[in-house]
């Protein structure tokens, strides 16, 4: 299923769910910043839509509903997002709204509640920036989340896996050896397991049969991994 019909899908899912305020909030709030945000960071990401709620309801510290753009809840963590354009959460604010904000995102905080801010501008001009950005964020999360209950992989092939998924190019032996102070001759042996797990492929060096680097092959959300 393509981008365009899983977010079609995935709105009405929620808005069927909701009534009142919720479901007009959903209306109004869900819009151009939002719907980027979905398409160019999120989608490319993790390829579906699941777990994650747009605008979510939560009490701030005074007891009054206030909506998230976005919460994610994929197990016992979760993140409350927030695109935030220049123009509506910094220029055309008063003292008072911003105090406001500031204390909402700690009281997110107190809620259990990892706050992410993205910049509406960046969302225009940048997104593969705040790709890397929240896959070198989330991805320790999930693994932590996940490892009690994966006996598929070792404490040190995950490692490993955390740093292919938060770069962006391919993984170079070297990047392992330097990041998990490790000897060339473990990392080759760690990566060849990788690769026969199906988790990795080896890339060849131009006009050579010696291996130069590595391709994450299956997706960042792989179940058998997460």
């Amino acid at each position: 299923m393509g981008f365009a019909e899983e977010h079609h899908r995935w709105l009405e899912y929620h808005k069927k769910r909701r009534a009142g305020e919720r479901l007009d909030r959903l209306d109004r709030g869900h819009r151009h910043g939002e719907q980027m945000f979905v398409e160019r960071v999120w989608w490319p990401i993790f390829g579906k839509l699941d777990d994650l709620h747009p605008e979510y309801e939560v009490a701030d510290w005074r007891g009054r509903p206030y909506f998230v753009d976005f919460v994610w809840r994929p197990g016992q963590v979760k993140f409350a997002i927030e695109i935030k354009g220049y123009g509506p959460h910094v220029q055309n604010t008063d003292r008072t709204r911003y105090r406001q904000e500031l204390n909402r995102e700690t009281y997110l905080q107190i809620a259990g509640y990892r706050v992410i801010a993205i910049p509406y501008d960046d969302l225009e001009s940048a997104p593969e920036q705040t790709i890397s950005l929240l896959k070198a964020l989330l991805t320790p999360c999930l693994l932590k989340t996940s490892s009690e209950g994966s006996s598929q992989f070792t404490r040190i092939e995950r490692d490993i896996l955390r740093i292919a998924i938060s770069q962006s190019r391919s993984l170079r032996p070297l990047d392992v050896e330097k990041q998990l102070e490790i000897d060339p001759r473990t990392v080759k042996k760690l990566l060849s397991a990788l690769c026969e797990k199906g988790k990795l492929k080896p890339i060849l060096r131009e006009g050579g049969r010696r291996v130069c680097r590595y391709e994450l092959i299956s997706s960042f959300m792989d179940n058998d991994l997460w």
